[in-house]
This record gives structure tokens, C-alpha cells and sequence, in this order.
């Protein structure tokens, strides 16, 4: 199963990306493909709204804290 959840960057200041990533990786394990981008420092999101379409029509579940990012951008899904 393929679940769209963030991925840590960044040593001092939290940097996420959001990546489609099998259920059974660690957090930092390899993704299948990069999606966006989240700074919640300075409250910036990047979404390529076209993968992340693809992957939610193929069965993709978002983590909560995705959700709640991609509901804020008004991705309908």
C-alpha cells in the first residue's frame, strides 16, 4: 500500500517533503516519487497537484497531516 505522508529535510529547521512512500518504509527510507513541499516555518507549500492526483486515483492514502495540507490547498479528492 502507498500512503502520501511528509519526509524530514532539514537539521535545525523542520523542512518536509511529501512523498508517495510504500506503508513499510521508515520516515527517511526511499520514496517512490517526490509530490511537494511543506515549510511550516514560514508557512510555504509547493503541491504538484497532477502526481499528487495520480496517486490518490491508484489507491494512495494521505497521513492526517497531509489531509489537512492538501485540504487547505483545495485539492479535491
Amino acid at each position: 500500500m502507498v500512503k502520501l505522508r511528509l519526509k524530514r529535510c532539514g537539521r535545525k529547521q523542520p523542512v518536509y517533503r511529501i512523498v508517495a512512500i510504500d506503508v513499510r518504509s521508515r520516515r527517511e527510507g526511499r520514496d517512490l516519487r517526490k509530490v511537494g513541499f511543506y515549510d511550516p516555518i514560514n508557512n510555504q507549500t509547493y503541491l504538484n497537484i497532477p502526481a499528487i492526483l495520480f496517486f490518490l486515483e491508484k489507491g494512495a492514502q494521505p497521513t492526517g497531516t497531509v489531509y489537512d495540507i492538501l485540504k487547505k490547498a483545495g485539492v479535491s479528492f
